[in-house]
């Protein structure tokens, strides 16, 4: 059977599902089985299940993040290869969100009350950046993956060592990421000037530091 063409209207429907998907229902169901299954829960600490709670947190808003930002880029995308890759992707980011937010609720944690903004935001960015070109589309999500790697080796080194449930969850999380950033790699992604590169690390500074609070 002939897959048939998305139109502008289709992509820009499929977005506004996703949208929806990723701020009001509830992540709960993933397609793929959770890292931290059969991972036993350890005895933590007040203070150490509320650290590990921010630091999930924040891995969780990157993920919404990541959901508009591959949405936005999807949006605008000229090659249909290109789409359906970024939607691959976007996919395996859905169950990271939804492990997340799993995980937060076993901490008895809420996800940030920011969600909207994030995925808002990324969106914009990955639709303004994708109307320049698929390699430049590519290049801003090799980066951004590149980012996203060195942000959850820091949250490796901080999360407790007991904590190997919210450790299972990360560590799967950046293997799947590097993959991401590789793939958009190979697929032709421009490199990003340096301004750019540094605007976006100190972007993603305010966003984790407000989401490890609220």
């Amino acid at each position: 059977m002939q897959e048939r063409n998305l139109t502008p209207l289709d992509r820009l429907l499929a977005g506004a599902n996703n949208a929806l998907r990723t701020i009001a229902a509830p992540a709960g169901h993933a397609t793929r089985k959770n890292p931290a299954a059969g991972v036993a829960e350890s005895d933590l600490t007040d203070a150490q299940r509320q650290h590990a709670a921010g630091l999930m947190r924040v891995n969780h808003a990157g993920e919404v993040a990541a959901q508009g930002l591959y949405q936005g880029h999807a949006v605008v995308a000229r090659d249909p290869d290109i789409e359906e890759q970024m939607q691959r992707a976007a996919d395996e980011e859905f169950d990271h969100l939804a492990w997340c937010e799993q995980r937060l609720r076993e901490l008895g944690e809420n996800r940030s009350v920011l969600t909207p903004l994030w995925y808002s935001g990324a969106f914009l960015i990955g639709a303004a950046s994708g109307a320049l070109g698929d390699k430049w589309s590519l290049g801003f999500i090799a980066e951004t993956e590149k980012q996203v790697c060195d942000h959850l080796d820091s949250h490796l080194e901080r999360l407790p060592d007991e904590d190997a449930r919210s450790r299972a969850i990360v560590t799967r999380m950046r293997d799947e990421e590097q993959e991401h950033g590789d793939n958009a790699r190979q697929a032709g992604a421009a490199e990003l000037p340096e301004p750019v590169r540094q605007l976006m690390k100190l972007t993603a500074r305010v966003m984790t530091s407000t989401a490890y609070r609220v």
